[in-house]
This record gives C-alpha cells, structure tokens and sequence, in this order.
C-alpha cells in the first residue's frame, strides 16, 4: 500500500468539503455566476517578463500552514491585500482551504472587492466545480498541483481554465512532473521546493529542477522564502516570479517588503539578459 502523504490528507478534507458546498450551490448555479462574472484579467501577461518588469511578485493572503500552524492574525485580508498591490506585487494569492490553512472563499471576495491585480484561488483543486466555482468569485488563476492530479485531470482542468478565460499555476515538484507539466501545454509552471511527505523545505533544489524546465514558460519558485536571501536564490537559478506567503504575512511592512524583493529580483534577472 502507498504511503499517504499530507497531500493525501489535505486533499481528503477539501473533497468532503467540496461536497457539502455542492449541496448549497448545484455545479450549473456556479457554472451561472460564472457566465456572468466579470471578465478575467490577464495573469500571463502580469507574470510575463519584460522590460520593465524583469521579476514578479505573487503576495499570499495566508493564515496558517500544515508546517508552521498559525503564522499571523489577519482580521482584514483586504487591507493586507491592499498592502501587496501598492508594493507592486503582480498577482495576489489568497488561500481558500479551510482546515489546514484557515482560508475561506469569503477571504477571497473580500480581496477582490479591494485590489485591481490578478487573483490566484489557492486551493486544491480536485474537482471542475471548484475552477467554476473560483471564475465565479473572480479568480484570474487557478493552482492545479500536478501530484493530486492524473494526466487526463490535468489536461482536461487546465483546457477547462483556458476557456473561461483564466490562467492556471501548474504546480511541480519533481522533474517527471515537470514533464506532465510542459506536456498538457501549461503556460506557467511552478516548482515547489517543498517535500509533500515530510514537509521539509530545500530552496537549493529549485536549481536543479529548473534545468528541466520548458522554454517559453513563465517558471514560479514556490515555497522556502524567509528573506530576501531566497528571493535572491531563486533570481539567480532563473525564476520569473516567486510566490510569498509567510515572509510577508509575518512582515509588520508587507508593502515595503514586496517592493524590495520585487525590485531585488529585477535587478538580478534584468542583468543576466
């Protein structure tokens, strides 16, 4: 028998949830209001280096973690969210799984209502209801974690993603994900360096998984960001973006911080061009 991992069990908990939520609101109520949400704002584009924009910053609305526990009181996600968008963050992540990370689906409204940035629904997804479900609260991105997922899954959710004019963070791990990953077209691939049976963390590995990585992909250094030491790292092994949670929602200056990692990173990929 496979060994569960944590992954197993958070996801366990999210399919039990999403069923009572199916209860509430039937798949083709959601498929509604996700008609008739506002259109989609361009996630690529804002991740996509340029000129101007060497680095990105994805900033995570973020309560607690399976690692960590409890990382911060965050009584108004909107004004933290805020905080992100004035420091230049270029997408704001807000988690939405309930029982690991004390995220909500009304954590993620409360940020939309407030910031013009694209929005990433961080949750697990397992189930289409769930990517209609995130375009009907006005997600731009949703997160596919190519571990929970098998390859029809992931084709099929990330087709899905597309045509309702989203994007999606096609989450790796490892370099035969990576290679599901680049096979069913994703566009934006992120390589979590954290290990999902012990929940160790190793940033160094991002440099080596990188190799792998497909040209022409917006590419994502996922977890092990304490500082700006990391974020160096990371701009070094040739990361677009990095996505931040805990550093920033521990930082009493999230605002100051996103600028400063956003800029230390630019400046790090601008000069390796």
């Amino acid at each position: 028998m496979a060994e569960t991992t944590v992954l197993d069990q958070i996801i366990e908990g999210v399919k039990e949830d999403l069923a009572a939520r199916k209860q509430l609101v039937p798949l083709e109520e959601v498929k509604r209001r996700a008609a008739e949400a506002a259109p989609a704002r361009d996630a690529l584009a804002a991740l996509t280096p340029n000129a101007d924009s060497a680095f990105a910053v994805i900033s995570e609305v973020k309560r607690r973690s399976p690692s960590k526990g409890a990382l911060a009181d965050i009584p108004e996600p909107a004004d933290l969210a805020a905080e992100y968008e004035a420091g230049g963050a270029a997408a704001i992540s807000v988690l939405t799984e309930q029982r690991r990370f004390g995220g909500s689906l009304a954590d993620f409204d409360a940020v939309r209502a407030r910031v013009d940035v694209p929005l990433l629904r961080k949750d697990f997804t397992v189930d289409e209801y769930q990517i209609y479900e995130a375009r009907a609260h006005g997600a731009d991105l949703v997160l596919l974690i190519v571990a929970a997922l098998t390859d029809q899954e992931l084709s099929d959710f990330l087709e899905l993603t597309h045509e309702l004019g989203m994007n999606a963070l096609v989450e790796t791990h490892t370099p035969e994900e990576i290679e599901r990953a680049a096979k069913v077209g994703s566009k934006i691939v992120g390589v979590n360096v954290r290990n999902l049976k012990t929940l160790d963390v190793d940033t160094g590995h991002y440099a080596e998984l990188a190799k792998h990585l497909p040209a022409g992909v917006v590419t994502v250094a996922e977890s092990g960001v304490e500082d700006i030491e990391q974020v160096k790292t990371y701009a070094h092994a040739g990361a677009d973006a990095v996505l931040v949670g805990e550093a920033l929602v521990k930082h009493a200056q999230p605002r100051e911080t996103v600028a400063e990692f956003t800029a230390t990173g630019h400046a790090i990929r601008s000069a390796a061009r």
